[in-house]
């Protein structure tokens, strides 16, 4: 009798921001595992996202969205997406209908001189028409004519099956990486500072959501409750305020909002403590950014 055949691999997701990545991601693993919001470079860090069937393991990695560094921190999202390159067994290159083929063209170079399998996936369809689609189809298939382009909707999930048929036919021959009860390599903390780092994205404004850093100090996961506390590190002292509110409006905003989605996350009752402390220019800090396990 054959033995059957085990296939597993990396497949690393890659694009500019705000493309949909993070919505594909969740799409295709089936859980929210990356926060999502409107505003750009809202994920930081690579996030994987484990897919099991019986003779097959897809590891999916969430990366930020590729840019041009400003300070230190924006350097180690980038070097996220550079590592991705070169452990991927398959890359998913996420493209939407409304941006530029030629967005920081370096990564475009990077991809054509890469040996590993390329799947160009154009996302955000339902914003667009057939005809459109079929235009931009082709424009990416004169830039990397070895690739695959396949048209999708992350956000309406349509189309995804035949990105999973042939992620699964370009997998190499491998046992799995992971046991095959896990979701993700991040773990339950991670996930927490995630949800309530997406709530600061969805209720403030301007630069506040990219000053802030969120450090979960504590996780006692008792019989009926978890009781969480947490700390939202801003860049200066002025965000403090901002992040408090008029007599703590805000925060307890964030705070109940975080609440309500940790308790879904988990699947239990949860308690919720957040403090706000300043922590001078952290995004510069290699100390700091080594802490939070940017380095």
């Amino acid at each position: 009798m054959t033995e059957k055949v085990h296939k597993a691999g990396f497949v690393n997701i890659l694009g500019n921001p705000n493309v949909g990545k993070s919505t594909l991601m969740n799409a295709l693993v089936g859980e929210k595992l990356s926060i999502i919001t409107s505003k750009a470079q809202t994920t930081r860090h690579r996030i994987m996202g484990i897919v099991n069937g019986e003779d097959f393991q897809i590891v999916y990695s969430d990366t930020p969205g590729i840019l041009a560094p400003k300070y230190r921190l924006q350097e180690s999202m980038l070097r996220f997406v550079d590592t991705a390159f070169t452990d991927a067994d398959v890359i998913l290159y996420v493209t939407d209908v409304k941006e530029k083929a030629d967005k920081h063209q370096k990564y475009i170079d990077k991809i054509t001189k890469s040996p590993v399998p390329i799947l160009v996936l154009l996302n955000k369809i339902d914003l667009s028409n057939q005809q459109e689609v079929e235009t931009l189809v082709g424009g990416w298939h004169e830039i990397l004519p070895l690739a695959q382009v396949i048209p999708v909707s992350a956000i309406e999930k349509f189309n995804l099956e035949p990105v999973l048929g042939k992620v699964l036919e370009l997998l190499p021959e491998s046992p799995p990486y992971f046991p095959k009860d896990e979701l993700t390599d991040k773990t339950e903390r991670f996930f927490v500072s995630e949800i309530i780092r997406e709530k600061i994205f969805l209720n403030y404004q301007k630069e506040i959501p990219y000053s802030v850093e969120v450090e979960v100090e504590s996780f006692k996961d008792e019989a009926n409750i978890v009781k969480i506390a947490a700390v939202i590190y801003v860049a200066r002292e002025t965000q403090k305020g901002i992040i408090i509110g008029r007599g703590g409006t805000m925060l307890k905003k964030v705070g109940t909002e975080a609440r309500k989605d940790t308790e879904g996350f988990l699947g239990k009752k949860v308690f919720l403590e957040i403090f706000v402390k300043v922590k001078k220019d952290w995004r510069d800090s290699d100390y700091q950014l080594k802490r939070f396990g940017y380095q």
